[in-house]
């Protein structure tokens, strides 16, 4: 490397005009080791998965050895995507990539679902060389009927995919990856694909889930530095009873500090930020329910406040910048330890600053779980990242969107679309294919299939919008103070009976509703200073088998090396561990009641493997499991009269029914549980059921818990 500091050989690999300006432009002295290690299978044209935690310089990883690569093969037309799973992270990551690419004269440009549609018609005409974008909104050029998707695409070479893990974890996942399989067929050629992930604890599984179907030809490679895989950070454990106590704590710590703090719903977050404020703290709000404007307002005041607090959901645990932090707290505890370290990763980015992370647990429950969480840090464990099984709807949705993009497609052919994409089985593809025939949502005509009437009216409102996205939110009513929108709110918030005025809370602030607008879904409010409160349909996460296990040990006795534990925690989680005594046992399940009723075989195994062993219980003896509440994360629920000994005669039964650990096994599925499958009507029943019995299930969990002798309580 040239001019003021000599680098490594590696980074000499560069452009030059990427070398001069990383010195000279940027100041830096050196490469990190992510960024060091990466040039060379980005340059060479490799499939590549590059790990690295928050703030660890994983896009100047990716884009440096690309904008050299795009200057040495003189690429045109839009040559690179970089796909993001939040808008918010498109608009932060836009400057700094506008800066690397005009080094070179290169041009970037942002679609999403609030890119505005001229500005979108000059990206058509006028293509950036690179293009910072959502899986939705590549789906939206595809399907569109103003754009000539060959044309956008034929000059595309790579794809950088940001926070890969969060998209591999759910269904947006694979709908990007037959969104990209779609691409490349219209590309014409295999397209790099780099991945930029946090910590995972399957790093070679999630590689191969990246390279997608079987039409690639890059080989593969992992860029994670050793030096990466142990952070040092200062992480303290407290119990605090309640949201209001937790408000009262997170006001009177670190005051002249900048903190963020995270809960795990846009409930606790609201009433958090009312809370604080109140105290005298200024105070902003990040959740999915404000409107964007109010987002932006309150990420961008944080980001230039030194003396405040923001309350957030998930939605800032990926890399949005919001400045400088001193502090992150956490209300509650996350479902993973994935989670905690992208969170944990917020703060510690100066040179003089140690990662931390205070947690509050408002409850028992609370309290066991983060410890539990903790517990499973301090080992090492990371949760793998597992896409889930049998996206088969995703499949179906996806012919759909074939029909809408190409007008008709080849009731034989329509499959090669995908590459070899795991979707479906080829069994499973013409079922699909079939059912979408005599549902009406195809029409099939001299061996070709195209949109049929019941997708018109089911989805072709607003160009076929609804079908575009496979995560969906449930209807919700604007909240407007005068013209301006401050967010949404579920309607059971406008229709719980209330007595007195119906009072709001949203964007830390109490709002007074004065008039609700039920055709248009708006409601309109002013400010009040009576306390409000919001509410939201949403559905709990079931917990895994590792960390429900934790909490099982937790109760045994293993305290998180590595985690300092408040006078107040130590003290009730001893009292924990006396009340559930009964509940836990070092080699051994628990049949446990209360006075001979409400017996439930203590588990710990989580909800899906519960999910597992309740079913095969009552498919061999019927009666033996609990009717209206069979299963939870820590126990199965059982007739009054089960013991130690008819449960283990029973399991055996099911042994031999199902195989050796109930791999035959699928979990029952309600009609109101396929409501929450996204598309689930374009599959036939069955093929639905089946689909989400294989989410609804841990087979290895459940082989393990089986694997223990069962005891009834003293």
């Amino acid at each position: 490397m040239t001019d003021r500091t000599a680098m490594s050989l590696g980074a000499a690999a560069l452009h030059p005009v990427v070398q001069h300006h990383i010195v000279n432009t940027l100041g830096w002295g050196y490469l990190r080791s992510t960024q060091e290690e990466a040039i060379g299978p980005i340059l060479r044209g490799d499939n590549v998965l590059l790990l690295a935690p928050t703030a660890g310089g994983k896009t100047e990883a990716a884009f440096f050895p690309l904008l050299s690569r795009m200057a040495a093969e003189d690429w045109h037309g839009t040559s690179v995507l970089y796909v993001c799973p939040l808008r918010a992270l498109l608009n932060n990551l836009a400057p700094r990539l506008e800066t690397y690419c005009g080094w070179l004269g290169r041009r970037v440009g942002v679609r999403h679902g609030d890119t505005t549609t001229g500005a979108r018609r000059r990206l058509a005409v006028d293509r950036p060389d690179v293009l910072l974008t959502t899986p939705e909104s590549l789906e939206a050029m595809l399907v569109s009927t103003l754009l000539t998707p060959r044309d956008i695409f034929a000059d595309l070479r790579t794809v950088v995919i940001d926070e890969v893990h969060a998209f591999a974890g759910d269904d947006r996942g694979w709908h990007l990856m037959a969104v990209l399989e779609r691409i490349t067929r219209l590309a014409g050629h295999p397209l790099q694909r780099i991945g930029l992930s946090a910590t995972v604890g399957n790093p070679d599984s999630l590689l191969g889930w990246l390279q997608g179907g079987t039409r690639t030809q890059s080989r593969p490679s992992i860029v994670a530095p050793a030096a990466f895989q142990s952070v040092a950070a200062d992480v303290q454990l407290d119990y605090v009873g309640n949201l209001a106590n937790a408000a009262k704590v997170i006001a009177s710590l670190h005051r002249g500090e900048k903190r963020l703090v995270f809960a795990e719903s846009r409930r606790a977050v609201e009433t958090l930020a009312v809370n604080i404020r109140s105290l005298g703290i200024e105070t902003f709000v990040s959740h999915s329910s404000l409107a964007l404007e109010e987002r932006r307002r309150a990420e961008r005041a944080f980001s230039e406040s030194r003396d405040c607090v923001i309350v957030s959901t998930s939605t800032l645990e990926l890399g949005i910048d919001v400045g400088d932090l001193d502090r992150v707290l956490q209300v509650g505890a996350p479902g993973t330890v994935a989670s905690f370290l992208q969170r944990l990763g917020r703060t510690g980015r100066r040179a003089d600053a140690a990662r931390n992370m205070l947690f509050l647990a408002t409850d028992d429950d609370e309290l066991l779980q983060v410890a539990g969480l903790l517990l499973l840090w301090s080992e090492g464990y990371v949760e793998p990242v597992t896409p889930p099984p049998a996206p088969r709807h995703v499949a179906a949705q996806q012919l759909l969107a074939l029909c809408l993009q190409e007008r008709q497609v080849g009731e034989a052919t329509w499959p090669e679309w995908f590459g070899g994409l795991p979707v479906a089985t080829p069994d499973e593809l013409v079922l699909i294919a079939s059912w979408l025939v005599e549902s009406g949502h195809l029409d099939r005509d001299s061996g070709m299939l195209f949109i049929g009437p019941t997708a018109e009216r089911r989805f072709g409102h607003k160009h076929f919008l609804q079908l575009l996205s496979v995560f969906t939110a449930a209807p919700q009513f604007a909240v407007l103070h005068g013209r301006v929108e401050i967010g949404n709110v579920d309607p059971m918030a406008l229709t719980r009976r209330v007595d007195g005025p119906r009072i709001l809370s949203l964007a830390g602030q109490s709002w007074v509703v004065n008039h609700i607008d039920w055709k248009r879904r708006r409601t309109f409010v002013e400010l009040t200073g009576l306390r409000g409160d919001s509410r939201w349909f949403g559905i709990g996460s079931p917990l895994s088998y590792a960390l429900t296990d934790a909490m099982r040990r937790v109760l045994l006795g293993a305290t998180p090396e590595g985690v300092r534990l408040s006078r107040r925690a130590m003290g009730r989680l001893a009292g924990e561990r006396a009340a559930k005594a009964n509940t836990v046992h070092p080699e051994a399940t628990v049949i446990s009641s209360r006075d001979g009723r409400d017996v439930r075989w203590l588990t710990w195994a989580g909800a899906k493997a519960n999910a597992v062993i309740g079913a095969a219980l009552a498919a061999v003896q019927p009666g033996l499991v609990g009717e209206l509440e069979r299963h939870g994360n820590r126990s199965v629920r059982l007739a009054d009269d089960a013991t130690a000994g008819t449960v283990t005669i029973a399991l055996r039964k099911a042994e031999r029914v199902f195989g050796p650990g109930l791999v035959e096994v699928e979990p029952s599925v309600s009609d109101e549980a396929l409501k929450q499958l996204r598309f689930s009507e374009l599959l036939p029943r069955s093929l639905a059921a089946n689909t989400l019995a294989a989410r609804a299930a841990d087979h290895i969990g459940a082989q393990t818990v089986m694997a223990r002798p069962i005891i009834d309580s003293a």
